[in-house]
């Protein structure tokens, strides 16, 4: 992927397109590619989520919305920004941002499988593999984590190594176009990857789980871009006026349009000095956009009926992709760090509320 000579596009001017092209990416007559090149585009590559949280949450919910694997891959994106930005050596940075101005996709790669990736002191080299790596054969760079516990060490490496990628086992019903699957670390010397930050850094922050409020930004554009396509059809129907289908359809964005103020919240929350706070305010805000996307789906299969679930029906792959993508790790153990920073001292919850 190289960048286009053509001028500068604002976002709001290539949702239309975004949302084209994710049925064809969804069903692999085109590459993902080609959206994230207008991403690039539009200018929103070296956005780190850190230094305009609020346009970064609008940002991720009007994508989610229309092309949530894209949204996925993007967030990614940002979110290793945001780590090479907190932890990275400023000559580190430097060359990264010339990668990503010429064209480059970066990702974060956590997920281990049955051979986690360690470093091999004797070898000299990183052993075992990522697992559920998302884009591969588009991410042109990842960071990945390399060890576990509190010792764990981010690496940055090349990912556009072909042989070393593996997605045949992504066969799940939604978040297809991520093109996500096993990368294979083994062998792979400090002449291959830079090592960014210490030990430990990685877990640091407000940069760790105060980060999941991008994962709820996306959730709730999905929400909502789901609600808004189950209108259209309805209309197309001429089912709209039904008092019935107002009042499911109502209810959800009622909730839609008070999440993205917690959204908003969230994303500013992390921006500042308030670690702890950002963490439980992410977490609340993730879990929220959770329940609210899950309950969205349920109110669209009432409103549309069979029809959700004909050939070529864009609100089943769409609700298709959000059920998939909120199956995100570790749902109970955030709602039981959030419940400990709320309750386990006086004044805690009120320092949440601001």
């Amino acid at each position: 992927m190289r960048p286009t000579s053509a001028p500068r596009t604002e976002l709001v001017d290539i949702l239309d397109t975004l949302a084209l092209n994710a049925e064809q990416e969804d069903a692999g007559t085109a590459a993902i590619a080609r959206s994230v090149a207008l991403l690039h585009r539009a200018g929103l590559m070296l956005d780190d989520g850190l230094r305009t949280p609020d346009a970064t949450a609008n940002r991720l919910m009007r994508i989610g919305a229309v092309n949530l694997s894209l949204g996925r891959l993007w967030e990614g994106h940002v979110n290793a920004l945001a780590l090479l930005r907190a932890h990275a050596r400023p000559a580190q940075q430097n060359r990264i941002e010339r990668l990503i101005l010429a064209g480059g996709l970066l990702g974060v790669w956590g997920a281990d499988g049955p051979d986690p990736v360690t470093w091999d002191s004797a070898r000299g080299c990183l052993t075992g593999a990522k697992v559920f790596a998302s884009g591969l054969g588009t991410a042109t760079h990842a960071i990945i984590t390399v060890n576990s516990g509190p010792q764990v060490r981010l690496a940055l490496i090349d990912a556009s190594d072909a042989a070393r990628s593996d997605a045949s086992a992504w066969q799940m019903p939604g978040m297809r176009a991520t093109t996500s699957g096993r990368f294979d670390c083994d062998g792979l010397t400090l002449s291959a990857f830079d090592w960014i930050g210490g030990p430990g850094d990685y877990l640091r922050e407000p940069h760790f789980v105060g980060g999941v409020w991008r994962i709820a930004a996306l959730q709730l554009g999905a929400a909502l871009g789901l609600l808004d396509t189950a209108a259209k059809t309805l209309r197309g129907r001429d089912r709209m006026a039904a008092e019935a289908q107002k009042t499911r359809l109502a209810t959800q964005l009622t909730r839609a349009l008070a999440a993205a103020t917690l959204v908003r919240h969230a994303a500013q929350c992390a921006a500042s000095e308030a670690a702890q706070d950002s963490v439980a305010t992410s977490i609340a805000t993730r879990l929220m956009t959770e329940e609210l996307g899950l309950d969205t789906v349920r109110a669209v299969e009432q409103s549309l009926g069979l029809g959700h679930f004909g050939p070529g029906s864009t609100t089943l792959r769409m609700a298709q992709d959000l059920s998939v993508y909120m199956r995100q790790a570790a749902r109970d153990a955030m709602l039981m760090r959030l419940a400990d920073h709320a309750f386990t001292r006086d004044g805690a919850l009120w320092d949440l509320v601001g």
